[in-house]
């Protein structure tokens, strides 16, 4: 590090343009509004045209005033020409794409003897070939000093506590794909890739969800639900210049459940 450059700098997003999918609700509003807050241009996807748009106008007035450069599109990941034209939007506004983050997931709860062909294809369509046609459409966009965030989730890591099958499949396989593209992109384009994998966070998802608050205070060494500010902060750092030599993990904030 420069001796000059002041501790939080490398945190900063000025002038780097992010593609965040699921931004629309839950973990990815609260992301697009860290990111702006780092300095990010911002280009927004998601199902839900007009939630995007309402988070969309609140990041244009921006924290003390300062607009943020934001552009919507509603996608379905799942479509690989939806997920192209996601990037074309963000080459025909910025020219690039500096930080990819594949945030869009959904999940069931169901049995494993009872869930049906096209649930479990649904979950897997989304959580993880979603991850994978968008990283596809934005690196052909992405210079060197680039960053791909895959949010895969601690139950890529650990068996769930409640019947899970689709989407702890989804998020495991989200992990090894991430270690493939860090092992293809990393070296040669210089492009680092990397997991978040959540614990359990309040939000829409979990409010209200006694039987799971329970499991999670009796199964974490924190015994508690994460907040959004303390997954945001490791959102930052693995899609600033501060975790420049970190590719191909996995950061677990789960609040110790993995560890357990």
């Amino acid at each position: 590090m420069n001796p000059d450059t002041r501790p939080a700098d490398p945190f900063r997003l000025d002038n780097r343009v992010v593609v965040l999918t699921g931004a629309s609700s839950g973990l990815g509003r609260g992301f697009a509004r860290a990111l702006a807050v780092a300095g990010a241009a911002l280009v927004l996807a998601a199902r839900r045209l007009e939630q995007l748009e309402q988070l969309a106008a609140e990041l244009a007035g921006g924290p003390g005033g300062e607009r943020t450069q934001v552009e919507v599109v509603r996608a379905d990941v799942s479509s690989p020409e939806d997920c192209q034209r996601v990037a074309e939007v963000a080459a025909t506004r910025f020219g690039r794409v500096d930080v990819l983050v594949n945030n869009a997931g959904l999940g069931t709860v169901v049995p494993a003897s009872k869930e049906t062909p096209e649930g479990f294809r649904q979950v897997i369509e989304v959580n993880l070939n979603g991850a994978f046609w968008m990283s596809q459409a934005c690196q052909p966009l992405m210079p060197e000093g680039s960053s791909v965030v895959n949010v895969a989730s601690v139950l890529g890591h650990v068996a769930p506590r409640f019947p899970q099958a689709a989407y702890t499949a989804s998020k495991a396989g989200l992990v090894g794909l991430t270690r493939d593209l860090a092992q293809e992109w990393s070296g040669r384009k210089g492009i680092r890739v990397n997991a978040l994998c959540p614990g359990y966070f309040d939000s829409e998802m979990t409010r209200g969800q006694e039987p799971l608050r329970d499991v999670v205070a009796a199964e974490t060494m924190l015994g508690r639900f994460g907040e959004q500010h303390e997954l945001d902060a490791a959102l930052v750092f693995l899609a600033s210049p501060a975790s420049s030599y970190v590719t191909g993990t996995s950061l677990l904030v789960d609040g110790g459940m993995s560890a357990l």
